[in-house]
């Protein structure tokens, strides 16, 4: 298993070792022990699965009382992933990173508690697992537009397909500072 940083230095992309042989091949998506010796060990206790045609883009989503740290795997297709911190205080606040996930070789995003994820799907369709660390409740699910000119994130080129509720999402300027998650040097 091979762990590098991104752009933003608590993302972290993960490429799981893939075993193949004349069947196809066989991988380990999450093993708590190699990962936490990795630098990610949280413990997870909700697996999520979406279902997206190509062309859907979700998000930009994060939960406030109940952060999640998410580790994001592509089980078919391909999606472009981005990760935005969004903790005030940062001093990588409103910068956002991204990602080529697909199943073709598994590769995981982990994004930690503070920061918003979204994706695009470039497939025809796309299956992606969330595995997350602390329950979802949509009483503190929270938002920013996908398209905030002031985070300026590059996705791919097409329309995309948005739910009603992202599009009623508010710019990173328009949300209540106490709707954001405070950033804290001492967490990893």
């Amino acid at each position: 298993m091979e762990v590098v940083s991104m752009d933003l230095p608590e993302v972290l992309l993960i490429r799981p070792r893939l075993f193949h042989d004349q069947r196809g091949h066989f991988l380990e998506i999450y093993q708590h022990q190699r990962y936490a010796a990795s630098g990610v060990s949280r413990e997870f206790v909700q697996d999520n699965v979406s279902f997206s045609s190509q062309g859907v883009l979700r998000g930009l989503h994060y939960q406030l009382g109940q952060p999640q740290d998410k580790l994001i795997v592509v089980l078919s297709g391909r999606i472009f992933d981005v990760a935005v911190d969004i903790r005030r205080g940062s001093p990588r606040f409103g910068r956002w990173t991204t990602a080529i996930l697909s199943s073709e070789d598994y590769a995981q995003l982990f994004i930690p508690k503070g920061f918003a994820h979204g994706f695009y799907v470039l497939s025809e369709t796309a299956t992606v697992l969330y595995k997350c660390s602390d329950y979802y409740s949509p009483a503190l699910e929270r938002g920013i537009r996908w398209d905030c000119p002031g985070l300026a994130i590059e996705w791919p080129e097409g329309t995309p397909i948005v739910s009603e509720k992202d599009l009623a999402l508010p710019a990173l300027d328009g949300v209540p500072p106490g709707d954001l998650p405070a950033f804290d040097p001492s967490t990893p």
